[in-house]
């Protein structure tokens, strides 16, 4: 996808995104030319100041394409979907946040489009005006010089949004992360609802938008060393210098014990006992405890990716293909769980590509739902409330569970690692090095799709030499002249991911201390390798080389030099001795040469005949 245009008209805004605000992500002769010359893989660079608005943009497209994501999904929660007397509160197609909205963007069209120009991309606009629901036009349709309204059916206007929208920030940016955190949700419901109803489930969640925090970190480094060649996973050894995957463990814990809430959402209205409820539903299992004078309930959360009498002789469930690719395999009766080993080697990464279609993303997603399953203490009340909040903490919310209580998790993900003597496991990883895991893994994984991609400071941890790098290792993850176009934004401090992008790519974020509004514009200077120093004097307002305390020092030199009270060449010795060698103390030393130079001038013009 190509990000167009975005243009706010709720009379609330967004954030600091007032109403009206409006900004052209490409202009049409630049975008004309882009898609001429097919250059590759270039992302939208937003920088400025703390506290100008940078991220707000990454926010109001998450926001608007979780409620497009939410319009057309098939598999909705009961507590999420509104309702007048039993779920007042809930999702409405006319009502988001921001409520008002414009966005243009280009996208691979449906076989019943016609369209002109783009390189045949459909330019598409959904246009919500507030209290309606969203509406959607086509802007090149081949037969029209006009705009013209669609009318389609939930399938093909899915087919018009990104295949995903994925979300990283290097800090807790809640509000980038609160529409992705209840995607999870839903997630977990689809599957729920699966199992209570005993309906088909495709192995894979609905929604498509995904935000890679730490919980995925491991499997998202799994799927791309056990598919990706070394060639294609260069960007990790370049700097990181991961080599090769060398064992991992999955534990997968079938039991849990069902509170009496959860049991009856297994119950229909025809069954009137225990029995005949765990009867029809064979993932279900009941006894009466004696000691506490009650019936307790149990449930096999993993029963629709295991392979079972009554499962379709068609089916090929997740742990089916994961069992086929594991070194060795065995259940822990006392905890009900499965244990997976993989000593991983050139069969085993065949294995797991023959199971999982060769593709990355394939086992990601099995990974996905089962570590989503994590969720399953969450109650339907608290599911509603997170579904209807606005609320930064809403994570905080959520309880953590120790780790033998979890359905998924993994153990002993060991690699090898340029210059270590043994394998190290994931966590011994620096800050910086799991940013850099996080941002490209992210990007190698979803590399042949047409995807957002909403990047919060990504190379915050990262140290200069990674800083200038790293334009560079995101334009290797994603294939040259490849028929996928990608869409990415990400918000920066750093001057070099500036100094790697072109003028028409990097965006300026200005916050109005008065109105408190954001504009956003285009440098006036070419950007494509310009200095360091330039960029971060034209960009974040600091014209000084040195720190500030180095400043402070160099300041009081240059005020003793003023009050003429000390010899020159005393101070000059004073000032090698206390700084370093810098721009500033460069020209602190020549004034006072030239004032040197202009003292002994005039005493020679004294003493001449």
């Amino acid at each position: 996808m190509k990000l167009l245009r975005l243009k706010i008209t709720d009379p609330n805004g967004f954030r600091s995104l007032p109403c009206g605000f409006e900004h052209h992500f490409c202009r049409f002769r630049s975008l004309q030319e882009e898609l001429a010359k097919n250059n590759g893989f270039a992302p939208f660079v937003c920088a400025g100041p703390n506290g100008s608005g940078k991220s707000n943009l990454l926010e109001v497209l998450g926001a608007i394409f979780y409620h497009m994501e939410c319009l057309y999904l098939a598999n909705l929660p009961d507590s999420f979907a509104y309702d007048e007397e039993q779920n007042p509160e809930g999702f409405q197609g006319s009502k988001s946040i921001p409520d008002g909205f414009e966005l243009e963007y280009l996208i691979k069209p449906i076989d019943a489009f016609k369209v002109k120009g783009f390189n045949s991309m459909a330019q598409v606009c959904i246009n919500k005006i507030p209290g309606e629901a969203p509406k959607w036009w086509l802007l090149n349709d081949e037969g029209s010089k006009q705009p013209t309204e669609l009318t389609l059916g939930r399938t093909y206007f899915r087919e018009l949004l990104p295949d995903y929208v994925l979300g990283y920030s290097s800090g807790e940016n809640e509000i980038l992360s609160l529409p992705f955190f209840k995607m999870r949700f839903i997630q977990f419901d689809e599957y729920w609802n699966a199992l209570s109803k005993q309906l088909p489930y495709s192995g894979y969640p609905e929604t498509r938008m995904a935000y890679l925090d730490s919980s995925y970190s491991q499997a998202l480094l799994l799927c791309n060393l056990l598919f990706h060649d070394e060639v294609t996973l260069e960007p990790f050894h370049k700097n990181v210098g991961i080599e090769k995957l060398k064992e991992f463990r999955i534990i997968l814990r079938r039991r849990i014990e069902l509170t009496t809430e959860q049991f009856e959402t297994f119950a229909l209205e025809d069954e009137k006992s225990v029995d005949a409820v765990t009867q029809r539903n064979n993932a279900l299992y009941s006894y009466y405890d004696d000691e506490e004078q009650r019936e307790r309930y149990y449930l096999n959360l993993l029963y629709n990716f295991e392979k079972t009498e009554d499962s379709n002789d068609k089916a090929d469930p997740i742990l089916e293909r994961l069992k086929r690719c594991a070194t060795l395999s065995y259940e822990d009766d006392a905890s009900d769980s499965l244990i997976l080993d993989y000593w991983v080697n050139e069969t085993t990464q065949q294995a797991f590509k023959e199971n999982f279609s060769n593709d990355p993303l394939s086992l990601f997603q099995a990974f996905q739902v089962l570590l989503t399953l994590n969720l399953y203490t969450v109650s339907d009340q608290l599911k509603a409330d997170l579904y209807q909040s606005n609320s930064h903490y809403v994570s905080e919310t959520v309880p953590t569970l120790a780790s033998d209580q979890r359905i998924m998790r993994f153990k002993f993900v060991r690699f090898n690692k340029t210059g270590c003597d043994e394998p190290l496991m994931l966590k011994e990883l620096s800050d910086g090095e799991h940013q850099l895991l996080h941002s490209l893994g992210l990007c190698l994984l979803f590399r042949n799709t047409n995807s957002l991609f909403l990047l919060d400071e990504p190379e915050a941890h990262f140290n200069p030499d990674w800083r200038a790098n790293f334009i560079s290792r995101l334009r290797q993850c994603f294939p040259k002249n490849g028929d996928h176009s990608q869409e990415m934004l990400i918000t920066t401090h750093t001057p070099f991911l500036i100094s790697d992008s072109k003028p028409d790519k990097v965006l300026i974020f200005k916050k109005d201390q008065d109105t408190r509004k954001v504009s956003i514009a285009h440098p006036k200077y070419n950007t494509l390798g310009a200095s360091i120093n330039k960029i971060t004097m034209n960009t974040f307002g600091k014209r000084e080389t040195i720190g500030a305390y180095a400043q402070g020092l160099l300041d009081d030199l240059r005020n003793r030099f003023y009050q003429g009270d000390e010899d020159g060449e005393t101070l000059i010795n004073e000032i090698h001795q206390q700084l370093g060698d810098s721009v500033e103390k460069l020209l602190l030393i020549k004034a006072i040469l030239a004032n040197k130079d202009d003292d002994s001038e005039e005493n020679s013009e004294e003493v001449s005949p």
